[in-house]
């Protein structure tokens, strides 16, 4: 392993299990100092024992779906933007890895952090923004395949934009043909997509994936 004491940069890992241990075992090849979370349920993982330093999470207490009571909901920890940004300046992080999920996608926090003089090991908030908004996303992909010749990028067949009805959906399914797939334009993790695969289904297709959208 690399002297740590010569590299100057000290690594705070912002996730947890498999990403968070990738992403340390190169910085520990690369001699870098590093920082790993977790919450109580977190507390043996692998990612925690590999990092130089480990810091606890306190779970918020959050508002059950069921009852009145607050309870605590240890995965809502990841998301707090004034944890990573406290740790930042509690252990003079230089350099802050978000890995993918919980606040990887999150432009304001990228931003935060790079106002807190951090460096950002993600997408700009710009490129953040811009593909978290998936018709966005596929016009700024068809425009640079369009654009790329013959040997450039293949998009996938889609609609132009966003659909905004059930009859403007079944218009579009007629044209690209089936199976097809419903997705909502913001939301991550693919639990707005919604599989359609004959011309009876669409409008309910269509709805399902919009209700999931509002959620």
């Amino acid at each position: 392993m690399a002297d740590k004491n010569h590299v100057g940069h000290t690594l705070l890992v912002a996730n947890r299990g498999e990403i968070a241990v990738r992403i340390l075992r190169t910085a520990n090849r690369m001699g870098l100092r590093t920082i790993s979370v977790y919450t109580p349920a977190d507390a043996t993982s692998p990612h925690v024992e590999m990092a130089d330093i480990s810091v606890p999470l306190l779970p918020p207490m959050t508002k059950s779906f069921s009852g009145s009571q607050p309870t605590e909901i240890e995965s809502a920890a990841y998301l707090s933007f004034d944890y990573f940004i406290q740790i930042c300046m509690d252990y003079h992080v230089t350099l802050l890895h978000p890995g993918y999920g919980f606040l990887s996608e999150n432009a304001e926090f990228a931003e935060m952090v790079i106002a807190a003089g951090v460096t950002w090991l993600g997408p700009s908030p710009r490129v953040i923004r811009t593909m978290g908004l998936k018709h966005e996303a596929r016009k700024l992909v068809t425009d640079a395949a369009s654009s790329s010749g013959e040997f450039g990028l293949r998009v996938v067949p889609g609609s132009n934009g966003l659909i905004t009805s059930p009859e403007e959906a079944e218009e579009v399914a007629r044209r690209l043909g089936f199976p097809l797939v419903f997705k909502p334009s913001a939301g991550g993790g693919g639990l707005g997509m919604v599989v359609c695969e004959q011309l009876e289904n669409v409008m309910t297709a269509f709805e399902s994936a919009s209700r999931r959208a509002e959620v």
